[in-house]
């Protein structure tokens, strides 16, 4: 079929509507897959001309970033044969075609490439046992038919599989990994990304994504497979298909109940929550969980409902503020006093809260949230007397280096210490996995079976213990048992503490203004430049490369007094680790002002994270204004300098 189209192409690139790279990767495609769909879906967009098309499906092969491997799985265009017959919920029938897209070639290639590294491992013990998988996925189109397809893989090539009966959460995932000694897991999520994405997110033996060198070895079996034809071993060989349901739900929702500190408020007061999770996994866990633990809660029924096209929202993300207004809505009917919504893979959450002077809700940030999760969380450990002088450094806070710095004096003012890490939730983990590592060989045996205050008992005394921690990006975690950031837990903390400040008769915003008059008013202020496709990406390098090479001397007035250089690979951390490198900038003003600049490792977009702050025991009010004020002006004369750099 593409004999009289490979001219074509070849005169597109000599004409410079085609990059030389898509058509090596179109090359590349149709070479390795029997794929009636390949084919046909390329000629009919070089018989209709849409180069940039074909430029965006095929500029670049997919590689892992922060989040793993992701793309869209609904092409911009779709073609008649990638339409077919259509799909469920209003999908085609087949996924994009396009090496940089989400489809079953790149998934196929993905999920052996994992198979063939992690088995190294497995047959290096010299036990003869098949590696264990763990695949789940959640409500995204294709989610279930590309893990039907990769636990197809794994039998074929003699792993056992372990297949969650439907959608399910990414931290449920990683704590599954763990609790079933299983060798790898995969989750097939784009996280909150618009519906025509979709991905799949790597885990390895310790429940948490890969980092080097497991990253680039991973990567390096994947590029080195050309083709989606495998050989399925004889069925003697083959591996067991498990599929994973309500028992598994049952251990995961008792050992997330056990990090709840003050049980006995959710009978003590009034405390009403709307909850939704925004046509994706969150139900699952979080209702049963919360509705077991005494919580009043409903949900919003119209978004109960498991939907890959997110159809009441215009993008599933808990972030944008749009997301909540049903819930909102939902809440002044029922007089709630907190909404708390979940991202289709339920390991970000979003909120908002009842401010009782106007009465209406207002939405927090995820600086805000993890502000006050991680002020309840230091508070109640040392009011509770599971923090002690005697053991008070062994507990620590880990956060992202562009997480508000109100977290690290949260920290402080609490006697505990603060890790800061780069950006992605594979970072802490990889702490926590130090953590536990430090925990003397005998005594931590039966680790990942122990109770949460048996495994702080042993942190406290042998390690340290991980009290709270997060990213700015609506990620939290509060237990070492999930290695990946966790709503489930974040929604379970959240209504904990709702309920705790019922009892104190204040609600959730007077506690946030309480910590502001404690320790100073401060404000984080996140902004993106989006550049999509084969030409974004090409300008979002560029300006990165900028960056690091000619840092800013000033900026909106204000002299330039520190520039970390992430990229060096020079940076360590609190606890004198190495900081890996990576392409972000960090710029300090002279009047306390600063931001950082880097690029998204999923999304196509150049990043940037403003911060200031006001003086402690300053007028919250006062303060408020010339914070913000300040932080506004900044992004003016940033966002100024980053188009006059790319002109």
């Amino acid at each position: 079929m593409l004999d009289k189209i490979f001219p074509v192409l070849e005169q597109a690139v000599a004409d410079g509507r085609l990059l030389a790279s898509s058509l090596e990767n179109i090359r590349l495609l149709t070479g390795g897959t029997a794929d009636p769909v390949v084919p046909a879906a390329i000629t009919e967009l070089v018989e209709a001309g849409e180069w940039d098309e074909l430029n965006n499906r095929f500029y670049k092969t997919l590689a892992f970033g922060t989040g793993g491997l992701r793309g869209r799985t609904v092409g911009n265009i779709v073609m008649p044969a990638e339409q077919g017959k259509g799909g469920v919920n209003g999908r085609p029938e087949f996924p994009c075609v396009g090496t940089a897209s989400m489809n079953y070639f790149n998934v196929g290639r993905a999920m052996r490439g994992l198979i063939t590294y992690v088995r190294r491992f497995v047959e290096a013990e010299g036990t003869g046992r098949k590696p264990l998988i763990v695949i789940g996925h959640d409500t995204r189109h294709f989610s279930r038919d590309f893990a039907e397809l990769c636990a197809r893989i794994c039998t074929d090539l003699g792993c056992d599989c372990a297949l969650f009966d439907g959608p399910c959460s990414v931290p449920e995932v990683s704590f599954t990994i763990r609790e079933l000694n299983a060798d790898t897991g995969v989750m097939i999520t784009a996280s909150h990304n618009p519906a025509h994405d979709n991905g799949f997110k790597a885990y390895f033996n310790d429940g948490a994504q890969l980092v080097a060198p497991h990253d680039k070895g991973v990567i390096a079996e994947v590029n080195a497979l050309t083709s989606d034809t495998y050989e399925p071993l004889p069925a003697d060989q083959q591996g067991k298909l498990r599929v994973l349901g309500a028992e598994v739900d049952d251990i995961y929702i008792k050992r997330l109940k056990g990090i709840v500190l003050r049980p006995e408020v959710f009978g003590k007061a009034s405390a009403k929550v709307v909850y939704t999770n925004l046509h994706g996994t969150g139900k699952r866990c979080i209702v049963p969980m919360l509705k077991s633990i005494g919580c009043q809660l409903s949900t919003v029924p119209e978004q109960d409902v498991q939907d890959g096209r997110f159809p009441t929202v215009a993008s599933p993300n808990p972030e944008n503020a749009p997301a909540l207004d049903m819930a909102i809505a939902q809440a002044d009917r029922e007089n709630a006093d907190l909404v708390i919504a979940t991202d289709p893979d339920c390991d970000r959450m979003g909120i908002a809260v009842r401010d009782k002077a106007t009465g209406k809700m207002q939405l927090l940030t995820g600086n805000q949230t993890g502000c006050l999760l991680a002020w309840y969380r230091c508070m109640s450990m040392r009011e509770l007397g599971l923090v002690t002088p005697q053991n008070i450094e062994h507990a620590v806070m880990v956060k992202t280096f562009v997480t508000s710095p109100l977290q690290d004096a949260i920290a402080e003012h609490f006697g505990i210490a603060t890790v800061n890490v780069l950006t992605g939730f594979k970072w802490i983990a990889a702490k926590l996995g130090k953590y536990e590592d430090a925990i003397p060989a005998e005594r931590r045996k039966g680790y990942r079976s122990m109770t949460e205050e048996q495994t702080r008992a042993l942190r406290l005394e042998c390690s340290k213990y991980f009290v709270f921690g997060g990213e700015e990006s609506y990620g939290y975690l509060a237990q070492d048992f999930v290695r990946d950031k966790d709503a489930n837990c974040a929604a379970l903390c959240l209504a904990e503490m709702n309920a705790y400040l019922a009892t104190q008769g204040i609600g959730l915003l007077e506690y946030l203004n309480n910590i502001y008059r404690e320790l100073g008013y401060y404000k984080e202020l996140g902004k993106n430049i989006v550049m999509e496709g084969a030409d974004g990406a090409a300008k979002i390098a560029a300006l990165t490369k900028d960056y690091i090479a000619n840092p800013p001397k000033e900026m909106d007035g204000a002299a330039v007094v520190a520039v970390r250089d992430f990229s060096s690979g020079k940076m360590v951390d609190a606890e004198g680790d190495p900081v890996p490198a990576e392409k972000m900038l960090f710029i300090d003003l002279a009047d306390g002002r600063s931001f950082a600049v880097r690029p998204s490792g999923t999304e196509p977009k150049i990043k940037y994270y403003l911060f200031a702050h006001g003086e402690k025991g300053a007028d919250v009010a006062t303060s408020k204004a010339a914070v913000e004020a300040g932080i506004d002006s900044l992004w003016k004369a940033v966002e100024a300098d980053a188009h006059a750099r790319m002109a």
